[in-house]
């Protein structure tokens, strides 16, 4: 009968237990900051790039698609590309297929006064 007794008499020293929980919590945190910072971070600012590349597209540049085609740009639309890949041979490809620039268009030169 006196064992039940001192087993619930132990209760009253968990007052430190608060403490104690939170510090359970900093490995998780620390492994949270480690992979943003390893895999989150870095994709976003590849995602962020590749968007850049495929708003800045223009007729005349040279692309490489997802599939691995190469090709010129020669017409424009909003979610699609009309890629030419040879001699009278073109193709329309979404977008977001386009994995790479190539070779960007040949900016005319400025005449000379």
């Amino acid at each position: 009968m006196f064992n039940i007794a001192y087993a619930m008499g132990q209760g009253g020293a968990s007052g430190g237990q608060g403490a104690a929980g939170f510090t359970g919590f900093i490995p998780l945190i620390l492994m949270f900051v480690i992979f943003y910072f390893l895999l989150i971070r870095p994709q976003q600012k590849k995602t962020k790039e590749h968007r850049q590349m495929i708003s800045n597209l223009k007729k005349g540049d040279r692309i490489v698609t997802s599939g691995g085609i190469h090709g010129r740009i020669t017409g424009m639309d909003d979610a699609t590309l009309t890629v030419e890949i040879a001699d009278k041979v073109r193709v329309k490809v979404a977008r977001g297929n386009v994995s790479a620039l190539a070779q960007a268009a040949p900016q005319p030169a400025a005449e000379k006064k």
